[in-house]
């Protein structure tokens, strides 16, 4: 286990994830990441919905093991998505501080429909 915050780690994720978009010169044949991004956003979506239910298999069975490497699959694929998008994981980050302290209850009625 590494001595880095998560947040360091999720920057240093994003950068690595930035480079294998295909415009900045991505090689699908030599990247698992820029294989995805070479076949569209269904790809890294359908691999969100399939590790989310890899994570409630391990969940509801109680392995630990097993739930931390689903969820990191999970959001390994978030981010995934969000470098697709031209988005950064700082803003989720941002997101979760500002909710912090919040009613769950209160914050979702607070939101607009879209």
């Amino acid at each position: 286990m590494t001595t880095d915050t998560p947040e360091a780690v999720l920057k240093r994720l994003a950068d690595l994830l930035e480079t294998r978009l295909p415009s900045r010169g991505g090689d699908p044949s030599t990247s698992y990441v820029a294989k995805l991004f070479s076949k569209g956003p269904e790809a890294a979506l359908k691999k969100i919905g399939e590790e989310a239910t890899e994570l409630v298999m391990a969940a509801k069975d109680g392995q630990a093991d097993r739930i931390v490497a689903e969820m990191a699959d999970l959001w390994f694929h978030c981010l995934v998505v969000l470098t697709e998008n031209g988005l950064r994981p700082e803003l989720v980050t941002a997101e979760l501080a500002r909710r912090e302290g919040l009613s769950g209850l209160t914050e979702k009625a607070s939101r607009t429909e879209k």
